[in-house]
């Protein structure tokens, strides 16, 4: 029994908290759990759909493709690439943690990637052009040009940083199912 728990430990936790909130603030246990629903509802109806990109994605693109657009050697065409594949998407940033972890396995660099995850968080079209209607034109390319360069600094120090310190548990289980 105990084990079961330990496995399980986050969602008892949560479930725990939930108690002593329903008996302390009613109101608001209902609105976090109901808001927690919500959630859960709409990443069961993103997560499927996902998943079958991504497994098109793992057949479709080869290996050899990923490494010379998105590898080590890549360069500047492919933190551009990664730029463009992380603007063009909508959608929540949890859809493209699969989506970088299964380019990372095909032998995308590390800084592509973080260049990946940061423009499909902060730098998609339509937020920029609600940014150019309410803020200016002047702020959006001030901002975009920012937060470029430092998606790509970001990417080059991440790249560094684990060179020094990999993660050998994720690059032996990259190895093994490739």
């Amino acid at each position: 029994m105990i084990k079961k728990i330990k496995k399980f430990k986050l969602p008892v936790l949560i479930l725990f908290i939930y108690g002593i909130l329903g008996i302390g603030a009613p109101e608001i246990a209902y609105k976090s759990f109901d808001i927690s629903l919500s959630y859960l509802g709409e990443m069961i109806y993103i997560i499927p759909p996902v998943f079958i990109l991504m497994g098109l994605m793992e057949v479709w693109i080869p290996k050899n493709k990923v490494e010379t657009l998105l590898g080590k050697e890549s360069g500047i065409k492919g933190i551009l690439i990664s730029f463009v594949l992380g603007t063009l998407p909508t959608g929540p940033l949890y859809v493209a943690f699969p989506m970088t972890a299964s380019l990372l396995k095909k032998g995308a660099s590390i800084s592509n990637m973080i260049v990946f995850l940061g423009s499909w968080a902060t730098l998609k079209v339509p937020q920029l052009l609600v940014e150019a209607e309410f803020l200016g034109v002047p702020f959006m390319i001030l901002r975009f040009v920012l937060t470029f360069i430092m998606l790509v600094l970001m990417g080059l120090f991440m790249q560094f940083t684990l060179k020094l310190s990999p993660d050998k548990d994720f690059l032996e289980s990259s190895n093994e199912e490739l």
